[in-house]
């Protein structure tokens, strides 16, 4: 895996960067060719639920962070994003929310920096989990 940064939308990155959109909506306001957009992951985004509850209030950004950590379980789209970060030298998560120290593309930013995000699911499940076991854990109720 190579560099992996985050940056609003509708700033520029450096050349030779891949830019990842991980917003559910399109920007308001950026065509297509401004927004020099490589992938657009929108199923990696938050839920609608959820980002209408978060509503960019950084004192909810903790609770925010552990309610979308939840839905990235098993997510097949967080998968498709380690994979795509992990096949670019330069990568940057982008994204169009104003407060740049409490969005989606930070949380995302830190699970993929996380030793073993590539895996087929994310970092946070078990070891059983990891290895597509449906079998239930030892010591509990089949």
């Amino acid at each position: 895996m190579g560099t992996i940064g985050i940056r609003r939308v509708y700033d520029p990155s450096p050349k030779g960067t891949y830019r990842i959109l991980v917003d559910r909506v399109w920007p308001r306001g950026l065509s297509k060719d401004a927004a020099a957009v490589d992938l657009w992951l929108k199923e990696v985004a938050p839920s609608t639920e959820l980002r209408t509850w978060f509503g960019h209030d950084a004192e909810r950004f903790e609770e925010f962070a552990r309610r979308y950590r939840d839905e990235l379980e098993d997510s097949e789209a967080f998968t498709e994003l380690a994979a795509a970060v992990k096949d670019h030298a330069k990568v940057e998560l982008v994204y169009s929310a104003r407060d740049e120290e409490h969005n989606q593309a930070i949380v995302l930013r830190d699970l993929i920096r996380r030793p073993g995000a590539a895996r087929a699911t994310t970092p946070s499940r078990g070891a059983s989990a990891a290895r597509g076991s449906a079998a239930p854990e030892p010591g509990s109720a089949p």
